[in-house]
């Protein structure tokens, strides 16, 4: 008998929650959980932890053993129906026998994408999707935009006084906000996997753009956008410990060995093209990417329409009127020409204020 929906919706809610334990460590794998049930109790469950381990199907399967004959299956995104490092999930459930497969949503992933469904059906396996689709889909925010437009969601991070400035004149920024905070970008850069930032930060700051704050089950990937090749081959950013990146239009950069240098042509006023640049970067299998940077890159992205989240913390002081701003935005010179978001969040971080925003589309 199938579950209500309540109950239905609760075992997938399960699901979700057990796929958010990969969230640090599945790069570029999505993040899935499934929940195998029969006579309305749980028998198998499991979350794909890295790429090239087994997938949550394959993991519930395990637990439930013979149970999984006969029982019912929440997983929170499509089986897949092709051979990566792991055999299909869609065969396995088939070959244990499952009677009905509930799934969050569809892959986006053009290699399944509907083919993992459509081989359960003929097996002649029940197939329900949408169940919790929009929490799925957030869950797996960055590899849907990277399977569906081609680049990273991209995630653009910013600290300020309650003035918006986010350095002294002099350039002295360290530290404007609390230790709370700056461990919490930490976490956001684990989440994310990638970092990116500009030549222009790393010869200001020279950071080193690590998780120092928690052990992390891996360093997010540096990629610094460098058009002239500026960054020295001793900067922080380029130690070894993850995978690195520059995204250059620089002929002959100096970097360490195993660095790659990602070429692309210079736009007219000399900069690395940004949305070229995102899907370099989305075509190296980069789902998410946080950047951290000064005013003058943040308005490029800002003004390209490059960025999908806005995380602004916000420190209880004031700098004056001759400090840094927030975001330089050239061309702004009326009212209906500015930059427009929608609240997602705002809470307390130690004595900081953390705002997540959401750009609204422009008006034209």
């Amino acid at each position: 008998m199938n579950p209500g929906p309540e109950q239905a919706a609760a075992w997938m809610a399960r699901a979700l929650r057990l796929a958010e334990r990969g969230l640090l460590s599945t790069h570029p794998n999505p993040r899935v959980g499934c929940v195998i049930v029969r006579d309305g109790a749980v028998v198998g469950e499991g979350w794909h932890q890295r790429a090239g381990e087994p997938h949550a199907e394959v993991l519930a399967l395990r637990e439930a053993g013979a149970h999984a004959c006969g029982a019912e299956v929440f997983v929170t995104l499509e089986p897949c129906s092709h051979f990566g490092r792991t055999p299909p999930c869609a065969d396995a459930l088939i070959a244990a026998g499952v009677r009905k497969v509930w799934m969050a949503m569809q892959d986006p992933n053009p290699k399944v994408a509907g083919q993992g469904a459509q081989r359960l059906r003929e097996a002649g396996i029940d197939v329900e999707t949408g169940l919790m689709e929009a929490a799925a889909r957030a869950l797996n925010r960055g590899f849907v935009s990277r399977m569906l437009r081609g680049r990273p969601w991209v995630t653009l991070k910013l600290a300020a006084s309650l003035d918006g400035r986010t350095a002294m004149a002099s350039g002295e920024s360290q530290w404007i906000t609390s230790e709370a905070a700056r461990a919490d970008v930490h976490r956001l850069r684990a989440q994310a996997g990638a970092v990116l930032t500009s030549s222009a930060t790393v010869l200001a700051d020279d950071p080193a753009l690590t998780v120092r704050s928690f052990e992390a089950p891996r360093q997010p990937d540096r990629i610094v956008l460098d058009a002239r090749g500026r960054v020295p081959a001793q900067a922080q950013v380029w130690r070894e410990g993850a995978r690195r990146m520059l995204l250059t239009a620089s002929a002959n950069p100096v970097v360490p060995d195993g660095v790659e240098v990602v070429r692309l042509p210079a736009t007219a006023d000399g900069h690395v093209p940004l949305l070229p640049a995102l899907a370099a970067l989305a075509a190296r299998q980069v789902n998410e990417v946080l950047v951290e940077c000064g005013p003058r890159f943040a308005g490029l992205l800002l003004q390209a329409e490059a960025v999908d989240e806005l995380v602004l913390y916000l420190a209880p002081s004031l700098l004056g009127d001759g400090a840094r701003p927030l975001a330089m935005l050239p061309g702004l010179e009326r009212l209906s020409q500015q930059l427009r978001f929608a609240w997602r969040e705002a809470r307390a971080v130690g004595p900081d204020l953390r705002l997540t925003l959401a750009p609204q589309a422009s008006q034209g």
